[in-house]
């Protein structure tokens, strides 16, 4: 067991208390993080702004070749990195688990190192030269959540670095290992305090809250559920802090009736199924035309029934258990609910500690729990539907936006249907496959901003305008 410490202006810095963080497979202790207060935060965003000064005054290029830096290095420890993952996280070693992730994590950490935001020109005439300016903004406070920990980080934290901020993150209180090792690492690279790392089990000590209303912070960039959201979006309005808040989604999948239905059944899978669901871009709801509804539901069910599901750290596993107590608890109550109404396909029943298996529920309706919920676990309702236009109504009739998909042979049509989806993304014949060069976030209540591309690397500038 090792106990980790925060990194604060370049330097390992303990804390007053500490607090456990185990193993979802096995409820084993993983390590102790420390439970930062309130005055360690101050001394972390102290630390940010004292390195901003200089930071922000680095070429482009200084601070491209730094992000390219961060990239080796996380290729350089991604076995390392992925092996602490798996045990704070539980997802598998293997298929789309914490090597999947670390991959990831070096593959954007590297296309945002290429990115940049050249000045640009808005008029050059005998009337004058307008130019568009993009500039850094501050100090970045990062809320990171417990699905993609390390990923997440990097998506957080690259893009601010590349655009001349410093940052301070706190990452979520059960998977905070993986992220002080990652910042660690970037330390090897960067200038004392322009990446920190403070954690705290939100027990004792709220230090979100408090990064959200800080003054000294300029902007927030959230990855967790609605309701918290919400919470940060209120607590930064006292400082107009810039946000970026990518929340939760309800992702649904449509099903066309022209379909070959064993060739879909991996995609719809893993697009439901992806960190054993525990993705906010993870499709949540399958509806399904009746003529190809029957077999559907049996080609799913048979590709999920020869999943292997077991310790993170099996090399045989593909998924693991459910990450915290919390979640488990959710996916449960939906599933106990689903199983009242619906006709169970595979899984419902919960194993030994965190453990849940795949789990398909077919024949509900928009009023059912596992349907209008976000489940956000290895649990996807399926709805027959006979009528598109009502299928299209469903699927819009959620306060979430974030993703959506259309499965049909016939890619013209599933484009027209997809254009009519009320979500940030629509994926045709997958889903959730997000990449680094393509912008990402939601609309309605799944939030405001979006990540990736040049795109999101703006969304850690000011816009200055020069005219002369």
């Amino acid at each position: 067991m090792t106990e980790f410490a925060m990194i604060i202006g370049g330097e390992h810095v303990r804390a007053a208390s500490e607090f456990e963080v185990t193993n979802p497979s096995t409820g084993e202790l993983v390590g102790k993080a420390p439970n930062a207060s309130a005055a360690d935060l101050d001394r972390a965003v102290a630390a940010a702004a004292k390195a901003y000064e200089g930071w922000s005054r680095q070429s482009d290029a200084d601070r491209a070749k730094a992000c390219s830096d961060i990239a080796q290095k996380i290729g350089e420890h991604a076995e390392e990195l992925a092996q602490l993952l798996t045990q704070e996280q539980g997802k598998p070693l293997n298929g789309l688990g914490s090597r999947f992730e670390l991959g990831g994590a070096q593959a954007w950490a590297a296309h945002t190192a290429s990115l940049s935001l050249p000045v640009k020109t808005l008029q050059d005439n005998e009337q004058g030269r307008v130019e568009l300016h993009r500039k850094s903004m501050g100090v970045v406070g990062s809320i990171t959540p417990w699905n993609w920990p390390v990923m997440i980080a990097v998506w957080h934290i690259l893009p601010a670095v590349r655009t001349g901020n410093t940052v301070v993150i706190k990452p979520s209180p059960f998977t905070p290992l993986s992220t002080i090792r990652l910042v660690e690492l970037m330390n090897e690279v960067l200038p004392a305090g322009v990446v920190n790392v403070v954690t705290s089990d939100d027990r004792l000590s709220s230090i979100g809250s408090v990064m959200s209303a800080h003054p000294d912070i300029r902007k927030i960039v959230f990855t967790g559920s609605i309701n918290t959201g919400k919470k940060v979006m209120a607590s930064a309005a006292d400082t107009v802090k810039r946000l970026t808040l990518e929340l939760g989604g309800n992702d649904a999948g449509i099903v066309l009736p022209d379909v070959d239905p064993a060739a879909i059944a991996e995609g719809l899978f893993w697009g439901a199924f992806i960190n054993n669901g525990q993705t906010c871009a993870a499709m949540k709801r399958l509806y399904v035309h009746e003529s190809v509804y029957d077999d559907v539901c049996s080609a799913l069910t048979d590709y999920a029934r020869n999943i292997p599901v077991g310790d993170g750290q099996d090399e045989t596993s593909i998924l693991g258990p459910i990450a915290n107590q919390m979640q488990f608890d959710k996916v449960k109550r939906l599933v106990d609910a689903g199983k009242q109404r619906g006709r169970v396909l595979l899984g419902g029943e919960p194993g030994k500690g965190l453990f849940f298996p795949p789990t398909l529920i077919a024949d509900l309706g928009a009023d059912d729990p596992l349907v209008f919920e976000e489940q956000f676990g290895p649990a996807l309702p399926i709805i027959k539907y006979s009528d598109l236009e009502d299928a299209i109504a469903q699927a819009n009739d959620s306060p979430n936006g974030l993703g959506g998909s259309v499965w049909s042979k016939d890619i013209a049509k599933a484009k027209a249907i997809a254009s009519r989806l009320e979500c940030g993304s629509v994926w045709i014949n997958k889903h959730g496959a997000i990449q680094p060069n393509a912008p990402f976030g939601g609309v309605k209540s799944s939030g405001c901003g979006v990540e990736f591309g040049e795109e999101g690397l703006a969304e850690y500038t000011d816009i200055q305008v020069v005219f002369n």
